[in-house]
């Protein structure tokens, strides 16, 4: 059952930490390693249609991307320096949200159209904040729920400092990316982009768009951000989700 606007969060929260607990028993012990929560498990939980072994955390929640991608904080970047930074994080995983707040303080902004927890109501095809204001940007999975991709990445570029950074993730399921704005209905987006609500099936020529838009963009492979026995350990081997790391093109 779906609690979500059934309960208040006071009563949610707990709940849900019960859930994780119980759920969780299984996993306890070693072999695995999640870097976000920080904590060990005999392995990480099957997820997916068909399922794929080793995914979720059932500690905390995440899945491959998060834990590629917050090493990719960790590694190749200095997010976590103690610098004074302006953050914008869209579509705010709650396992990052609070780890993130923590860690940038009042400098941090999570941002979502439809996600009334987050800090701020943000269409990013129309971002409501001067040029140039954000020092990082970290937006995963979100612009292939999106009409108008390439606008939503020219906001994202004109947000961004000259010397700031983005992360900019979605899911390549494909060669080349296919999007028909006639497919309209949930269960024809189900069978044609994997998802009821995506509004395309993104390729490998992604990155294309984000040039398009303005950005210098270096991609990082699991083998690229750490090494083997670490990627074995965070579940992230065999993960074929890469980071795509942007800077402004001046």
């Amino acid at each position: 059952m779906n609690l979500k606007g059934l309960l208040p969060e006071p009563i949610i929260k707990p709940i849900k930490r019960i859930k994780y607990f119980i759920f969780g028993l299984p996993y306890r012990g070693t072999g695995r390693f999640c870097p976000v929560c920080e904590k060990s498990s005999v392995k990480f939980a099957p997820l997916g249609s068909p399922p794929r072994e080793d995914v979720k955390c059932m500690q905390c929640g995440t899945f491959e991307r998060h834990r590629l991608v917050w090493e990719f904080f960790k590694r190749k970047t200095n997010l976590f320096d103690g610098n004074k930074i302006n953050m914008l994080h869209i579509a705010p995983e709650p396992f990052f949200e609070k780890r993130l707040k923590k860690a940038i303080g009042n400098g941090y902004l999570s941002a979502d159209l439809y996600d009334k927890k987050a800090m701020v109501k943000m269409d990013i095809t129309n971002i409501h904040f001067t040029d140039e204001y954000f020092d990082v940007i970290y937006c995963s999975h979100v612009l292939e729920h999106i009409i108008d991709d390439r606008k939503a990445m020219r906001e994202l570029r004109r947000v961004l400092k000259s010397s700031g950074w983005a992360v900019i993730m979605v899911p390549i399921n494909t060669e080349t990316t296919f999007e028909d704005f006639s497919i309209t209905t949930p269960k024809e987006r189900l069978k044609i982009f994997g998802q009821e609500d995506h509004v395309r099936s993104y390729g490998n020529d992604f990155i294309d768009r984000l040039r398009e838009a303005g950005f210098i963009v270096n991609t990082f492979a699991p083998f690229d951000i750490c090494e083997k026995e670490d990627a074995i350990r965070f579940g992230i081997a065999k993960s074929v989700d890469e980071v795509f790391y942007c800077k402004k093109q001046l």
